[in-house]
């Protein structure tokens, strides 16, 4: 079990009610699982995300074997729009 923390932009923050927060989870399925638990905006925001590991694009790997480590920052960034 890993524990770090979760950074939300945009309207996953809006969704979230917080900018970040700390969290324990061994894979980024399981954090997804936990900080959407009793929240269905963020659930909905969350869904249609990509997020960083550390800086670093987690692409279209499954959820459940991304694995996370102890102090890891894990940015959830919904789509954008602008121009």
């Amino acid at each position: 079990m890993a524990s770090g923390k979760v950074r939300y932009w945009a309207a996953a923050k809006a969704a979230a009610g917080v900018a970040e927060e700390e969290f324990e989870a061994a894979t980024l399925g399981e954090l997804m699982t936990k900080i959407t638990a009793g929240r269905a905006e963020l659930a909905r925001v969350v869904s249609r995300s990509s997020f960083l590991i550390d800086g670093s694009p987690v692409g279209k790997r499954p959820h459940e074997e991304v694995e996370l480590h102890d102090g890891v920052t894990v940015e959830v960034l919904p789509p954008f729009a602008g121009g």
